[in-house]
């Protein structure tokens, strides 16, 4: 992995993840370069999303390391790995929004949370990311608990981009949703992908998601990583795991 031309956003090198006395992740490795749009895939319990927070900093490795943007994550003081998780944002499954505050005020919490902005900036800066996902500024008004599951994942979307980042991760982006509202919100997540230069990190088992956005595939089963590449690359695969997704056995990426 060390002799690739492009430096990557995310790199994992034999990373171990432990939860209580079982491992998760054994020797695992990652490498995403920059605007790739990487589908994370595996069976139910393989460690997708323990993965997702390993890049959010929320676990420390039993072993390895985990670089963003040419950073060691585990290595960087609190500034410095501050400064390096603002630079990614993260779309959790079911939105997670805070039922308590309205939609305005979802959006402007991690851009409050800098102290460097006036309300005046904030306004502008939350009524553009509404624009950006297709919202007008009258949703700001609105409570979670008046939102239709399309819009939930919009506003979640709009606050996971409030502070501009260079690396997204999706965790199940369109669990819940109709499949009229899904492959509205594949298309939305693609074009806004496009125009932002986005790097992308998603779990999903949706194939239908994963089609429609993923440029690359990683396959993690057996605690680790075992195919990565296109998805042409990746299906024609012999792992037993492929096989089964190949078949149309659906509950494979479950």
């Amino acid at each position: 992995m060390s002799g690739k031309a492009n430096p990557a956003v995310v790199e994992m090198r034999g990373l171990s993840t432990r939860i209580g006395n079982r491992y998760v992740h054994r020797n695992l490795d990652l490498w995403v370069e920059r605007g790739q749009i990487v589908g994370l895939v595996g069976g139910s319990g393989s460690g997708k999303t323990t993965l997702l927070r390993q890049i959010l900093g929320l676990i420390q490795p039993a072993a390895g390391t985990v670089r963003l943007f040419g950073q060691d994550l585990g290595g960087a003081g609190g500034v410095a790995q501050s400064a390096m998780l603002r630079r990614l944002g993260m779309l959790f499954q079911g939105g997670a929004l805070f039922s308590a505050l309205p939609v305005f005020d979802n959006i402007a919490f991690p851009l409050r949370e800098m102290k460097r902005l006036d309300e005046d900036w904030i306004r502008r800066l939350v009524n553009l990311k509404l624009a950006l996902v297709e919202l007008e500024t009258e949703h700001g008004r609105l409570m979670p608990a008046e939102l239709s599951g399309g819009m939930v994942k919009r506003v979640a979307l709009a606050r996971a981009l409030a502070l501009e980042p260079e690396l997204l991760l999706l965790d199940e982006p369109t669990a819940g949703l109709d499949p009229d509202r899904s492959r509205s919100f594949v298309n939305l997540l693609g074009q806004l992908q496009g125009e932002l230069g986005l790097t992308v990190i998603m779990v999903t088992h949706d194939p239908e998601t994963l089609a429609g956005l993923a440029t690359h595939i990683a396959v993690l089963a057996e605690q680790h990583i075992v195919k990565f590449g296109t998805a042409a690359e990746v299906m024609a695969g012999d792992h037993p795991f492929l096989a089964g997704f190949r078949d149309g056995d659906k509950t494979r990426l479950l």
